[in-house]
């Protein structure tokens, strides 16, 4: 197993997201007990390009402090919405002949949705702990019902599992 912190970046970890403090908190133990145990940490950043809020290089696009990568921890950068797509993610898993992966980070109705699936396609086991993900609120939903739609009523829900680290 791997533990994978998708986009937990500095420009986006902020308290606007729904329940901050109980998804830092969360994920910070993770982090922890991951390596308290030995399960490698797996950083994914999210690169928008030339223009964007998150770019290469800047701040904001670093994994935030609470989180940051100890040296030797693989970091893999990404341009789209999966974590897998072009970043070398999934053939690094592979060489390593890791199938179960735990996710947790940003944003769940984006990346973490999406890296989910991707992973269900390429046949890895993907665990999602409560609290884990989050996002912020839009346009249609408040963060919240994002969250909970994702996480407690989403369709592809009979194919996740809680599981502690």
């Amino acid at each position: 197993m791997v533990l994978l912190i998708v986009d937990a970046q500095q420009l986006i970890v902020t308290p606007a997201l729904y329940a901050f403090e109980l998804f830092t908190g969360h994920v910070a133990r993770l982090i922890a007990r991951a390596r308290d145990r030995s399960v490698e940490v797996i950083f994914v950043r999210h690169d928008d390009g030339e223009g964007g809020p998150l770019v290469k290089g800047s701040p904001g696009y670093e994994v935030c402090e609470r989180f940051r990568p100890m040296p030797g921890e693989r970091v893999f950068d990404k341009t789209v919405n999966s974590a897998f797509y072009g970043t070398g993610l999934l053939a690094y898993l592979r060489s390593k002949g890791e199938t179960v992966v735990m996710i947790a980070g940003l944003q769940t109705d984006y990346c973490i949705d999406a890296t989910i699936k991707a992973g269900f396609e390429h046949g890895l086991n993907m665990i999602v702990p409560a609290h884990a993900n989050t996002t912020f609120s839009n346009a249609f939903m408040t963060g919240e019902a994002s969250y909970r739609y994702y996480n407690e009523n989403h369709v592809a829900r009979p194919l996740r599992r809680v599981h502690p680290l």
